[in-house]
């Protein structure tokens, strides 16, 4: 919750309600991919991390979600080093970091991938009661000419919102 002058209390635009606080959204991939399901999962952070993802240091923008021996990892998901850390507290910024889900939802994963072109594209990573969490999907990639109709559709439905405002008044 973000404090208002004057005492009142408000819920910031990025949060989804009083628990989650968004740190890092994946804007892109709802243009480039086509989303089918999504899935929470716990992301396994250590040493200062976590406080480098309270600070809002985090780019998920060309992460991935892949399964590797039975389990589920987030690849290439860029956290920053915390500034306060001592110097013997580094960490690998890219490394691959471990993924907490359900085995139902895996293996319901695994057979969503076996699809053509399918992959698991985080969508955005937030905090849940003081936890770390990432929201993925099971993502197909869209072609140049399913974005360009996507970006036409877009315009479109704004052009029609527009006109009947404008009739309204």
């Amino acid at each position: 919750m973000a404090k208002r002058s004057g005492g009142r209390e408000r819920p910031a635009v990025t949060d989804v309600g009083p628990r989650y606080k968004t740190i890092a959204l994946n804007r892109r991939a709802r243009f480039n991919y086509t989303l089918s399901e999504t899935f929470e999962a716990g992301v396994v952070l250590g040493g200062t991390e976590i406080k480098s993802v309270r600070e809002g240091r985090v780019n998920i923008a060309e992460a991935y979600a892949r399964i590797r021996g039975g389990e589920l990892w987030l690849m290439n998901a860029h956290i920053a080093e915390f500034k306060g850390a001592s110097h013997y507290s580094e960490h690998d910024m890219l490394r691959s970091r471990k993924l907490l889900i359900h085995k139902k939802e895996l293996h319901r994963l695994e057979i969503e991938l076996g699809r053509e072109r399918s992959t698991l594209v985080p969508l955005r990573l937030y905090l849940k009661d003081h936890l770390a969490k990432v929201e993925i999907a099971v993502a197909k990639g869209r072609r140049q000419y399913d974005r360009r109709h996507a970006i036409k559709d877009r315009e479109t439905k704004r052009d029609m919102q527009r006109a009947m405002r404008q009739r309204v008044h």
